[in-house]
């Protein structure tokens, strides 16, 4: 039994990061996707922070996804003057009743423009 009282089988394992994101460079305005794949069993549930906040991916608003996969989709990429809500270090959290993996920090940034 674990601590929550529940039985623990055989077949179940703690969450494990499979596939790790990778810094990006993005346009403002592009969409782009920070990969993150999570295995273990029961299936891990995976949520995304950036600069330690959690990203919000649920608001129908929000120009942020959480794909099926794990990995964070961006449909634009939001840059301006005085706000810069993408720009930063973002990190995967995988998590099930056996434990938590945490992905590498990848960064998200955007391209200046050269001309």
């Amino acid at each position: 039994m674990n601590v929550l009282g529940t039985r623990l089988r055989q077949e179940d394992s703690p969450p494990r990061i499979a596939e790790h994101p990778s810094d990006l460079i993005v346009a403002k305005g592009e969409p782009a996707t920070l990969n993150c794949k999570a295995e273990g069993r029961p299936a891990p549930t995976v949520e995304w922070y950036k600069d330690g906040e959690r990203v919000e991916t649920d608001d129908p608003r929000s120009q942020r996804m959480l794909l099926p996969s794990g990995s964070l989709f961006f449909l634009r990429i939001v840059h301006g003057r005085r706000s810069k809500p993408d720009d930063g270090s973002y990190v995967c959290v995988a998590r099930n009743y056996l434990g938590e993996a945490r992905s590498h920090n990848a960064s998200l940034e955007v391209a200046r423009k050269s001309w």
